[in-house]
């Protein structure tokens, strides 16, 4: 499903206009996005989790040329689906 399925979905659902259904996904998504950016787990019970996973720093390389490159420390999102989503998905 993409955005803009989404946001049709709770316009029809809803009886909203598609303003105010895009303005309510809108918000959602970035209080996800700012909670991952603090630092705290995002968690929707029985659905899924995603946290934000800090990674240190490492030497990789180039698989083009070998050579060893230097990467830098990161934080990276992981999701973890729900036993709910995984049984339903598993049909």
């Amino acid at each position: 499903m993409k955005k803009v399925a989404l946001i049709q979905a709770l316009k029809d659902a809803n009886n909203l206009s598609k303003s105010e259904a895009e303005k309510i996904v809108a918000i959602f998504f970035d209080k996800m996005t700012e909670a991952l950016a603090q630092g705290d787990r995002v968690e929707i019970r029985g659905l899924f989790s995603i946290f934000a996973k800090k990674y240190g720093a490492y030497i990789g390389h180039n698989p083009k040329t070998g050579e060893l490159v230097k990467i830098a420390p990161k934080k990276l999102p992981v999701f973890k689906m729900g036993k709910d989503l995984k049984r339903r998905v598993d049909i």
